[in-house]
């Protein structure tokens, strides 16, 4: 990579995808004090990738075909203004299934049609 900024852009997603993972993994251990710390950790770079406009975001988008389930729902919830269509899709499919996971992705769906949904507003 040769481009500053697309490096740059390239660790924050790789950070936001870090921490949404170690959220999770915090979660399921019982350890709700880890699990926030690493929730803010992803704001943080999510805030951090928003301050390159929509280079930030679209860098973002990378992760809804991420491995890790939750890691592509915790992306789409944070795109469904940007990438409304791409993160509905992801998380329709994850709200189809039974768990934590499942439930945030149907959660942040409810919100979005309800108009209520403001992880970055305009």
């Amino acid at each position: 990579m040769d481009d500053p900024l697309e490096a740059a852009l390239t660790e924050l997603v790789e950070e936001f995808a870090r921490h949404a993972a170690a959220q999770t993994d915090a979660i399921w251990q019982g350890d709700a004090r880890t699990g926030n710390k690493y929730a803010r950790q992803v704001n943080i770079a999510f805030d951090k990738l928003c301050a390159h406009g929509n280079a930030g975001r679209d860098a973002l988008a990378a992760l809804l075909t991420h491995p890790r389930m939750d890691v592509r729902v915790k992306a789409a919830a944070f795109l469904l203004r940007h990438r409304t269509d791409e993160a509905k899709a992801v998380l329709s499919e994850a709200a189809g299934g039974e768990g934590m996971v499942s439930f945030a992705a149907s959660e942040a769906l409810k919100r979005w049609e309800e108009g209520t949904w403001a992880l970055d507003p305009e």
